[in-house]
């Protein structure tokens, strides 16, 4: 009994800093290349939370990328969009492990991974330009009418859909070269 008490432990403390681990590399991604865009920021950080989906699966890529896109934003000044980023990043994290992992592919079918990457980032997409209606109807100062509020949301989806591309651009072939490697194994 004690042996397998043990044994669970070791395997929670492994979890925690797997899922560490990856909160800081979203971070670190997201951080070292990132442009202000109208409402927000355009960054490279999408590329590790598709990697983060494969490597680590649903429940632990979404706390990580969770964790690590809204430290992103409280250190860079971004705090009203925090808790939205939270929540999106997380399920983004999540949808994408969710498709890589149907039907027992575990992640390992390119196609599929990038079937899962785009559909989770469409699931991003609407979730910022719903957030930013959000913020600019309800959460800034000079509040804005909703429908207005959407149109003017609007201005961001292009670069949101240039930071999903660029995720998975990144995000496969480094997939591959840790496939290569052995990496994914050893997680």
């Amino acid at each position: 009994m004690e042996r397998k008490e043990k044994a669970l432990r070791n395997n929670s403390v492994l979890e925690i800093v797997q899922v560490g681990l990856m909160a800081a590399i979203v971070f670190i991604a997201t951080s070292m290349i990132h442009f202000q865009t109208f409402m927000g920021v355009m960054h490279a950080g999408d590329s590790m939370v598709f990697l983060s989906a494969i490597l680590l699966g649903k429940k632990k890529a979404a706390i990580a990328s969770a964790i690590g896109m809204a430290l992103f934003d409280l250190a860079h000044g971004y705090m009203t969009w925090a808790p939205f980023t939270f929540i999106i990043k997380g399920v983004m994290a999540y949808i994408a492990a969710i498709l890589a992992y149907k039907s027992g592919l575990e992640g390992e079918k390119v196609g599929n991974n990038i079937l899962a990457f785009i559909t989770a980032g469409i699931f991003m997409i609407v979730a910022y330009y719903l957030g930013g209606a959000i913020i600019l109807s309800l959460l800034q100062a000079d509040k804005q009418p909703f429908t207005q509020a959407l149109i003017l949301s609007a201005k961001d989806i292009p670069t949101n859909i240039a930071q999903v591309v660029i995720g998975i651009l990144i995000a496969v072939p480094l997939l591959g070269a840790l496939k290569k490697a052995g990496i994914k194994n050893l997680l």
